[in-house]
């Protein structure tokens, strides 16, 4: 066929089969438009038609035997793969967001009360005495590791100070607040 916009739309499809890329084009110039528009008026966001769009393309593209042209046209098969890729977004979206509700609830409820809440204040408070009787560079250390994240390399980088002053650091101030909050009542802290 010398003319690709004369083909009919079941001989782009065959066309299509035979992995003509051209057919698929004529095919996204002819249809995409209307496919694109279902796809955004049911999903109500551009990108995920967007995605819906190429998804009902492909399809063509690895299974244009699906299309059966003694059962309507080109136009009316692609939107109804485009109807259906949309519903299934939604549900999956609407699927997502209601397993995370679930967990979020489920989080909420699995024991984490007034006691609980109650008794990390209390321990941070007894933390945060521990770490104020720490001479300067210890607690320096100690906020920079614990508090803010930061490897003892990086400390080390920050403060600048040799990584083994800034571990000794760590473990000897680390040491002083065991045994402070051990005194305080507070068993088992691990440092």
């Amino acid at each position: 066929m010398d003319d690709i916009s004369e083909a009919s739309d079941a001989q782009l499809v065959t066309m299509i089969g035979r992995y003509d890329e051209v057919a698929l084009a004529e095919a996204y110039r002819r249809h995409g438009g209307a496919v694109f528009g279902l796809a955004r008026r049911v999903l109500n966001s551009a990108v995920e038609a967007e995605d819906v769009t190429q998804e009902v393309f492909l399809r063509l593209w690895n299974q244009p035997d699906r299309f059966d042209p003694t059962r309507g046209s080109l136009r009316s098969f692609l939107l109804a793969q485009s109807h259906a890729r949309a519903v299934d977004a939604i549900r999956s979206l609407n699927a997502r967001r209601n397993r995370e509700v679930k967990d979020a609830s489920k989080t909420a409820r699995s024991g984490y009360d007034m006691q609980h809440e109650a008794w990390d204040i209390a321990l941070a408070d007894q933390v945060t005495r521990a770490l104020e009787e720490l001479p300067d560079e210890e607690r320096q250390v100690i906020q920079l590791a614990y508090f803010e994240g930061h490897t003892y390399v990086k400390v080390a980088e920050i403060l600048q100070q040799p990584e083994g002053t800034v571990k000794s650091r760590i473990r000897s101030g680390m040491r002083r607040m065991r045994a402070v909050l051990n005194e305080a009542g507070i068993q088992g802290v691990e440092t």
